[in-house]
């Protein structure tokens, strides 16, 4: 049966700085790096067909780390903008702290946790999975029905809308996880594509 692994990319320079991330380009820390081989570490084992990412190059860098790391660096990879993170509009590049100051604590958590909700001038979690999934099961999808392996790298609000679909979380018990970067989370699916069995690396904040 084919395994589906999905990774959020390592520590970024603006996770670190604490800022609202996005769809603005930026690079990983040395932290980061150190958790993408971390990352690979965790799955060496795993023989990879194909491998998927974002358009962002925090999420490339983390694939080719991981890649290295395992040394599958010549299979195919295949970069979307599909799977980039949610867009946080008028938000990008704010620090997180500054804005739960003037907003509020319980506005701020609404804007980055909740299903519906869109920060100003950004993309909401459904947003997000309204590109997501039609990607996934159009392009991935068949790929695990031909029994092959897949290796996703991506982030944090991405890789939320797929685990909504995958492991039928609701809209409501998606705003209690948070992804940890740099942690790899295996699915084993069946040949009807249903989730078998889920290994996670590192726990899912709540």
């Amino acid at each position: 049966m084919p395994i589906l692994a999905i990774v959020r990319h390592g520590q970024s320079v603006w996770n670190l700085e604490n800022k609202f991330t996005g769809e603005i380009d930026v690079d990983l820390t040395e932290k980061g790096r150190k958790e993408a081989y971390e990352a690979g570490k965790d799955l060496r084992e795993i023989k990879f067909d194909y491998a998927f990412t974002s358009a962002l190059k925090r999420a490339d860098e983390t694939l080719d780390i991981i890649l290295e790391e395992i040394q599958q660096e010549g299979i195919p990879v295949i970069k979307d903008k599909a799977l980039n993170e949610r867009n946080y509009g008028d938000l990008q590049g704010l620090n997180k702290t500054a804005i739960a100051e003037k907003y509020g604590d319980e506005q701020v958590a609404i804007w980055r946790r909740s299903y519906a909700v869109k920060p100003p001038g950004g993309e909401s979690l459904e947003d997000t999975a309204a590109r997501v999934i039609p990607y996934y099961k159009k392009n991935i999808e068949p790929l695990l029905q031909q029994n092959k392996n897949i290796l996703i790298v991506a982030h944090g609000n991405s890789l939320r809308a797929l685990m909504m679909y995958l492991e039928n979380i609701s809209p409501q018990a998606i705003a209690e996880v948070n992804l940890p970067t740099g942690a790899p989370r295996v699915y084993t699916i069946s040949n009807d594509l249903k989730v078998l069995r889920i290994i996670v690396y590192k726990e899912v904040n709540l």
